[in-house]
């Protein structure tokens, strides 16, 4: 269709609003996953469905982290072989038909080296996810190193699928992981009641401050709640009582049902800091009987 056709335009408009929205995708997963300054090594990152990109698969496996997703119509995605459909059918009489397409593993044999540079580019800090994605999408005509990191994600993306389809326990590892997120998220909404939600400085600067103000107190909250779930935990095994490691696991520090979050309210601070123990503490609460 010629471009200058009513529908050539609205498609090409459409691909740019597509285009637009994959960067953001990109940039939104990869800011999430490097964006935080823990001295922890990240192996691994969970997202919703809006992290599943074919490019986001590759990039992630290449430089050495694990794209964890939770996919929403998991049934309705492509996935890809590389052997003839007849000899994967033979050996898997159950999953081969499933495997509905060729892996071009040529394409990326011949970009492999060009695609390492890309994944230590990002690596090491020289640029970033984003901005790789966008410069590879801006030619008109479909880039070959492009086509390549998307072919080579459509095969991490398979192999990923298999192993959530078939392991149940992984399945819910995934959504322990985006449930402590999404109390997180639920946390900072609850904190920032007043105006509805809403930013309302009108100038940058103003409205970083505003956005730091509430990453302070989110963490005030987080390191006050961990810190007593931690006090709360030694207490209960010096009483005797087996608290199973395996069990904080699916704890979230971003509980928040010990926070009064209106109203005003009067310390008196002298009063306060007596009630403190020698190492700075307030005293624990008595375990109420209903939840023995």
């Amino acid at each position: 269709m010629h471009p200058d056709h009513e529908g050539g335009r609205h498609a090409q408009n459409t691909l740019r609003s597509g285009q637009a929205r994959a960067l953001d995708y990109v940039h939104r997963v990869w800011a999430s996953a490097t964006g935080n300054k823990t001295d922890l090594p990240i192996t691994e990152h969970a997202t919703d469905t809006h992290g599943v990109t074919l490019v986001n698969f590759a990039l992630f496996d290449l430089v050495g982290m694990q794209l964890s997703p939770r996919i929403r119509d998991l049934g309705k995605i492509t996935l890809y072989r590389m052997d003839p459909q007849r000899d994967v059918s033979r050996l898997w009489p159950v999953a081969g038909p499933l495997l509905t397409q060729k892996i071009n593993m040529g394409l990326i044999e011949e970009n492999w080296d060009d695609l390492l540079r890309l994944a230590a580019s990002i690596k090491f800090g020289h640029a970033t996810a984003s901005l790789i994605v966008g410069k590879l999408s801006a030619s008109s005509r479909q880039n070959t190193l492009a086509a390549a990191l998307k072919e080579y994600g459509a095969l991490r993306r398979t192999i990923y699928a298999a192993r959530y389809l078939a392991d149940e326990t992984y399945r819910r590892k995934i959504a322990r992981q985006l449930n402590k997120g999404e109390s997180l998220h639920s946390l900072r909404r609850d904190l920032h009641y007043a105006h509805q939600g809403k930013i309302r400085e009108r100038f940058l600067a103003g409205q970083t401050e505003q956005a730091w103000c509430l990453t302070v107190l989110t963490n005030s909250v987080v390191t006050w709640t961990s810190e007593y779930y931690g006090l709360a935990i030694a207490q209960m095994r010096a009483e005797g009582r087996a608290v199973d490691d395996e069990l904080l696991a699916h704890i979230s520090p971003a509980h928040s049902e010990n926070v009064n979050y209106h109203g005003t309210i009067n310390v008196e601070v002298d009063t306060e800091l007596a009630k403190l123990d020698p190492a700075g503490y307030r005293p624990l609460r008595a375990r109420r009987p209903d939840r023995v």
